[in-house]
């Protein structure tokens, strides 16, 4: 998923232009910027000073942006995420084997029922009942802005892949339980079943017969997987996700997030080195059409959604965690409790996937504009993941050997 810094030295005896030498750092900045996700906030930023200063004309660009940027292009990123998980489950990997990758899903599981279940508790006491609709806005995790803090404190340490995996689970749940709840009228179980098996069927077939470019996945699977969900009812943003994991793979993980060789051409490399550009652009454009809160909407019933996630969320991830022990399901080497309660607090971060959340479950309207608002405040999520790790003293704060 990390991108490559292009060249931009110039050949001996022949002296670069003055407009090389002026844009030379732009592919650096590319590549801090995407390795980092740094898009996705810098989109939400503008999303929020636009909606504040400019609402009609922020709300009427994202009416004709919304089903493009979010049914479509993300579709882009989540596949990639998925291609970092696939190759993290591979002998050597830092999710090998199963029952190593299996401890994350039941940890999300956790971390995504219990401030549900305190969201319809929290509502009523802080004065608005409704609120309680927007529960499915609690399984939400902010990938890409948690993901950068957890490179940012961990670098490429093995919590960082287990976080990665709470995080799609938890946002899969979302999807699967707004599915029904939030387009009854549309869901088509037997239509979703149906195509989504096809999907699957044809990306085993394309294995099977040793299919090396990753296209036919692309094309073939991916879109009727993607015609699966719309079809049936269920948001497409995950469609890559069932499958990426038949695309053909080195046998060897070279760590997570990291390139593989430049001689690596296996299908999910190929697929990755193409895809990673226009998924950076789609976070970028995710960010400007879901990050536009409107600051007005505090009110008492705002605070009911990061109440419920800040104690909830970490109590929850716990209790997942506890759960996926006693059936026997290992943690990820050099992973322990610190490095666990920085997670629980990374999950805490809701931001755009709680708002995409909430609009899917929510109509226009004084509720929703609260939940959103609570939504923007799960961003203290970072500040507390943050103070953790420094004073459990991990990751980049981890104390010097003696």
């Amino acid at each position: 998923m990390t991108t490559r810094v292009l060249s931009t030295s110039a050949g001996v005896g022949h002296p670069a232009r003055p407009t090389t030498r002026r844009w030379r750092g732009l592919p650096e900045l590319w590549h801090f910027a995407s390795e980092y996700l740094l898009l996705l906030p810098l989109g939400a930023a503008i999303a929020l000073v636009w909606a504040n200063t400019d609402p009609e004309s922020y709300f009427r660009t994202v009416f004709a942006l919304g089903f493009f940027v979010t049914d479509v292009a993300m579709v882009l990123f989540f596949g990639l995420i998925m291609k970092e998980v696939v190759e993290a489950t591979v002998p050597g990997g830092v999710l090998h084997p199963w029952r190593r990758a299996a401890l994350p899903v039941v940890a999300a599981l956790g971390s995504a029922v219990v401030p549900a279940i305190l969201l319809r508790e929290f509502a009523p006491f802080f004065g608005e009942p409704p609120v309680a609709q927007g529960w499915a806005t609690t399984f939400a995790v902010d990938l890409a802005l948690a993901y950068f803090l957890a490179i940012a404190i961990f670098g490429r340490h093995p919590v960082v892949p287990l976080f990665v995996v709470v995080a799609l689970a938890s946002n899969a749940l979302g999807f699967a339980v707004l599915a029904p709840a939030a387009t009854a009228p549309q869901f088509q179980p037997l239509t979703l079943v149906v195509l989504m098996t096809a999907a699957v069927g044809a990306a085993l077939v394309l294995r099977l017969r040793g299919t090396r470019r990753f296209w036919p996945y692309l094309i073939v699977g991916g879109g009727l997987s993607w015609a699966a969900l719309l079809l049936g009812g269920v948001h497409p943003a995950l469609a890559l996700v069932p499958i990426v994991p038949f695309m053909p793979r080195t046998t060897h993980d070279p760590g997570f997030l990291v390139d593989a060789p430049a001689d690596a051409h296996d299908t999910l490399n190929e697929f990755e080195r193409w895809c990673r550009h226009p998924a950076q652009v789609a976070l970028l454009l995710f960010g400007v059409v879901t990050g536009g809160v409107l600051l007005r909407a505090l009110d008492s019933g705002t605070w009911a959604m990061p109440a419920a996630v800040f104690v909830g969320k970490p109590i929850g991830f716990f209790i997942g965690i506890a759960v996926a022990r006693a059936l026997g399901f290992p943690l990820p080497f050099h992973v322990g409790w610190r490095e666990l309660v920085v997670v629980a607090f990374l999950t805490t971060i809701g931001f755009t996937m709680a708002i995409f959340f909430a609009t899917v479950s929510l109509g226009p309207g004084a509720v929703l504009s609260e939940l959103k608002m609570g939504a923007l405040m799960t961003l203290a999520g970072l500040l507390m993941a943050l103070g953790a790790a420094r004073v459990l003293h991990v990751g980049r704060f981890a104390r010097p050997a003696r």
